[in-house]
Order: structure tokens, then sequence, then C-alpha cells
């Protein structure tokens, strides 16, 4: 059986809280990633899911070391990223890179095309000057844009094509891993298929792993072989796509895709409407027992007391649920 190309094993990320301005004293921590275990296999693409606020986008900088991890371990081919000197980091970097959810804030304004795509290949040697020109106009040409734009500055393109240019900067470097942080929450809806598509597009050519973290199920549904779904820090639920989306398990789950509008509107009024009660519980103060049961419609006085197990509830699927039935062939979505 093949290595997982990323294995994130117990991962607990908390940012401290201090109050006082002179004399300032610890009170608590906020749990933004809270014990999370992942598998990425070779050349799969997976996709993160879960509304603002619930760790996601912690969870992507922890496993690209931009924030440290409190506990656990993330290794990435074998070799746990956690213990690397940050000499041995940098060397290994570039066969894990991340596409940030603004291009416009993860682009220097005072670089030009040509020199946002050129650094990154100068800085780990992986050409010779003389053969940058023609790397960056393949580039280019690559993502969909002509290379004539290379002397032009970020300012001057519209959203989806920054988006183009930050996903050609980011395949400068020929990695094996991407992690895709909402590529296309800040992009019209009109552009948002063309970069996912592309995305699709040079993840099959380039042999590439992803993950995909998003808050829109709908997003990653058609990219995606697996989908793993976390509330509050957890991950709540794990399966493969076509599986998460016909018969979710978790209450939570469903409540995700009840919430994604049907194209035909005589269903979409006719559909029951699974409404979530209060708001998400503040990582500061996690509840007890299952993290989500202060808004579950199925709660029971058993979930707050006692952490649901996340465990295999059918072949290709996990829950972290006391209610959540053992998946049969045939099940369907509520």
């Amino acid at each position: 059986m093949n290595t997982p190309l990323l294995e994130i094993i117990d991962v607990k990320v908390h940012f401290p809280v201090h109050r006082g301005v002179f004399f300032p004293r610890r009170i608590g921590a906020i749990k933004a990633v809270d014990g999370v275990s992942l598998d990425v296999a070779r050349g799969e693409v997976l996709g993160l899911v879960g509304e603002s606020g619930c760790g996601k986008t912690t969870l992507a900088r922890a496993v690209m070391r931009l924030v440290p991890t409190t506990a656990g371990r993330i290794r990435f081919d074998g070799v746990d990223l956690g213990a690397l000197t940050p000499r041995a980091l940098r060397a290994i970097r570039p066969r894990f890179q991340m596409i940030f959810q603004d291009p416009y804030a993860s682009l220097n304004p005072r670089m030009t095309v040509f020199d946002a795509i050129a650094e990154p290949i100068l800085v780990h040697g992986l050409a010779k000057r003389n053969e940058i020109a023609a790397r960056v106009s393949e580039l280019m040409e690559h993502v969909g844009l002509a290379a004539r734009y290379v002397k032009k500055y970020p300012h001057e393109f519209s959203g989806g094509q920054r988006q183009r240019i930050a996903i050609a900067r980011t395949l400068a470097l020929d990695p094996k891993l991407i992690i895709a942080d909402e590529p296309v929450s800040a992009l019209d809806v009109s552009v948002q298929a063309q970069i996912l598509n592309l995305i699709a597009g040079l993840s099959k050519h380039h042999d590439l792993t992803l993950v995909l973290v998003s808050h829109d199920l709908a997003v990653v549904r058609h990219l995606s072989h697996r989908i793993a779904v976390m509330y509050l820090g957890k991950i709540v639920e794990i399966g493969d796509a076509e599986t998460v989306f016909n018969a979710p398990l978790h209450p939570y789950t469903q409540a995700l895709l009840n919430a994604i509008p049907l194209p035909d509107p005589d269903h979409e009024r006719a559909r029951a409407k699974l409404l979530l009660k209060g708001d998400p519980p503040s990582p500061l103060n996690p509840p007890g027992g299952c993290p989500f049961h202060p808004r579950c419609p199925i709660a029971e006085p058993e979930c707050a007391i006692t952490v649901p197990p996340f465990v295999a509830k059918g072949e290709n699927q996990k829950a972290a649920c006391l209610k959540a039935p053992e998946q049969t062939e045939g099940s369907q979505s509520l």
C-alpha cells in the first residue's frame, strides 16, 4: 500500500487569549483546530468544507507551516515537517504550495507579473537566468494568459486573471501538493467555473495532489474524490464525494447540503428546509460532548455529555455522531 503524500495526525492549533494591557494574563485559548487527523493520497483531490470560522484555513496554514501547531504531527511524503530545521524546510517547500483566497493580496502590487512568477524560480535555483523568460511565458500560457502581459502589474488585471497569475506562480516550482484556500470565493460567479475548471485540468495534467478548501459544497463536488466536513475545529464527517452528497450521515453535513439552492425553483420551494438554531459556539469555550449538539436538530441529552467517536459508518464513510446510522447500500440523503 502506498504511503499517503500528506498525513495530518491529531493536529491542534490553539491561539492563547490574554486580558490586560500592562500585566496581561492568559484567560484561555481559541481552539481553531482541535485534534484533526487526515490522510491525503497521492493524486487525490480532497475537499475540505465547513462554514466560516470552523478552522479549515487555519488547518491549511498549519500544513504550510505558516502558523505553528500546538500539538500533533504533519508529515509530507514521509517527512515530519515540524521536525525540520528552517534550512531543511526551505529545501522541501517547493514541493508543497498554496493558492490563497485573495489573489490581489497574495501578489506584490509593486512587482510585475514577470517578476512575481520568476522570483520563486530564482530563489530556489530551478532555472538559469537565460531560461527564466521562456519559463514564465510557458506558465502564463499554461494558465490561459497571453505572454505579452508579463510586464503588467496586478492592478491592471481582473480578479479572475489575477487568480490565474497566482496559480502560475504556484506551478512555477512544480509542486506535488497544492492547497487551494477558497480559490474562487473572491471572484464573480461567471469566473468561478473557469478557475475551477483550470485547477481541475492542471491537477490532472501535472498529476497533482490537491486539497480544496471551501465553505461551499457545490464548489468542491465535481472536483473532489473525497470530502471532509469540518465544524468547530474538528472533522465531523469524511467520505467519498458521491457518498457524502447522496447519503450524508452527520446532521451538520445534511444542513450544509440543504443550504445549496436547487436550479429548479419549483423543487426549491417544495423542499423541506433544514434550519440550524443559534450561532456556532465560540472556539474559546467550546461546548462539552458533541461540539454540534447545541444546534443539532436530533440531539439528545447524551450528546451534551459524550464525545462522539470518529468511526467508520460504512465502507467509505466516517462520522462523529452518536445518532448517525450505519450506512447501507441504497441509503439516501434527507
